[in-house]
């Protein structure tokens, strides 16, 4: 990758939680590639996880922000203007939870309540970030802002429950949200559809590993990692990609438009 795609830009990083994951590899990245960053996460995440040691390595500070509360975000985006200097170049929303998973609730015995909760954390966060930048005129001209996605927005996958319904909900408001904010400022706004990676919320689903060895049995490229997503997004990013907005961007090693792969034709060639 060509050095300091991201000299002189400056934004936020939100749901770092710990090394494994897709927000604090991008952190990384995003140093390495020269842009200035506050990192930020809800105080319950902030305290399960290791985000200050981030922060130190990549010179910045952790403001906490439940970003479900507007008013978190106005602190929020007040606070990391102040430090970083300027408005924003960029914005990651890596943000999602599911009580229904965590608890073993399935698709047909959902808490409503609960179900809610994962719409608003999962999805309904990410209008109101950009909501919130909007009436603040937070973005600079020509940003970028990202958010992390999953392909069973679109197809069928039984285990990811009241999840599936939140991605769909997050693909929807970057599309609603990319015309807008397209209009008014120039911003681009995408989401990104990752393999199934190893994080720890990743990894909190049920029967993740066998579906990690069956994506990696069908995708001609395999998986990709958590690292490679965060070079994705780094280039999301940077103005390479100015005249990309309002998409769904599948970053799974092919693994979204493969109907079958000769891996998996073999495992059932003696049943």
């Amino acid at each position: 990758m060509p050095e300091n795609l991201l000299k002189g830009k400056v934004g936020i990083i939100t749901g770092a939680l710990d090394e494994n994951s897709i927000a604090w590899k991008t952190a990384l990245k995003v140093k390495e590639q020269g842009g200035r960053f506050v990192l930020t996460n809800a105080p319950i995440a902030m305290r399960m996880g290791a985000i200050k040691e981030l922060a130190e390595e990549c010179n910045t500070i952790v403001i906490p922000a439940d970003a479900t509360v507007v008013e978190d975000i106005e602190k929020l985006y007040v606070e990391a203007r102040e430090f970083l200097g300027s408005n924003f170049d960029f914005l990651l929303h890596s943000i999602g939870m599911s009580p229904n998973i965590r608890k073993g609730r399935n698709y047909g015995d959902l808490n409503y309540e609960w179900a809610m909760k994962s719409y608003d954390v999962s999805s309904i966060s990410f209008h109101k970030m950009m909501h919130v930048a909007e009436k603040m005129d937070a973005m600079n001209e020509w940003g970028s802002i990202v958010g992390l996605s999953y392909i069973a927005a679109q197809r069928v996958f039984p285990f990811y429950t009241d999840m599936a319904d939140a991605k769909a909900l997050l693909e929807s408001i970057a599309r609603g949200y990319g015309y807008r904010y397209g209009k008014l400022k120039k911003v681009r706004v995408n989401t990104i559809s990752q393999s199934p990676t190893k994080t720890t919320a990743g990894s909190g689903i049920g029967g993740f590993d066998s579906f990690y060895n069956f994506a990696e049995a069908l995708s001609p490229l395999g998986n990709a990692s958590a690292e490679a997503c965060a070079d994705y997004i780094v280039t999301m990013f940077s103005d390479l990609t100015r005249m990309v907005t309002m998409q769904n961007l599948f970053h799974d090693g092919g693994y979204s438009f493969t109907g079958i792969s000769e891996d998996i034709m073999e495992k059932f060639s003696d049943l």
